[in-house]
């Protein structure tokens, strides 16, 4: 079964946990200095939050999976249609190693499909991505952001 994910940037991370600990009457699954996370199965979301010096407020959004050969056949329809895909193989971030592909929607929202392999020590590794994954307004010029473990957003896991 597949989960919604959410990562939103927030400006101080204390605050921040006790606000969605409140609204999910539940603590987060992982804490970190720098990082929470919320498995829930009710609502069936994995929400993410990091204080990581970026823009705050929606970061992306995704679809957990729970194995590769789901992850493949999610993004072998979106490159059927035509979608331009970052693909990554055990990459690390947020505090995981997983296998990613990435898309942009329409509307410039990045969209994260991923199938967790395993936990990971640290935060995640600089990547630079190609200027169509890092480009939210369409203009081609990569400008809205610098690479990171989850691709940046407009304004920028």
């Amino acid at each position: 079964m597949k989960r919604l994910h959410m990562h939103i940037s927030v400006a101080e991370l204390e605050p921040a946990i006790a606000f969605y600990s409140r609204l999910f009457d539940a603590p987060p699954s992982v804490t970190k200095g720098d990082y929470a996370k919320w498995m829930l199965d009710d609502p069936r979301v994995n929400l993410a939050i990091s204080a990581r010096a970026r823009a705050t407020g929606i970061d992306h959004v995704g679809i957990q999976v729970e194995s590769s050969e789901e992850l493949a056949a999610l993004a072998a329809r979106l490159k059927a249609a035509g979608d331009v895909t970052f693909d990554q193989e055990a990459t690390t971030c947020c505090y995981a190693k997983s296998d990613k592909s990435w898309v942009t929607d329409p509307a410039g929202v990045r969209w994260e499909s991923f199938h967790t392999l395993g936990e990971a020590t640290v935060y995640g590794e600089d990547e630079q991505l190609p200027v169509a994954m890092m480009d939210g307004d369409g203009d081609g010029d990569g400008a809205e952001g610098a690479g990171a473990c989850c691709p940046p957003k407009a304004a920028c896991c």
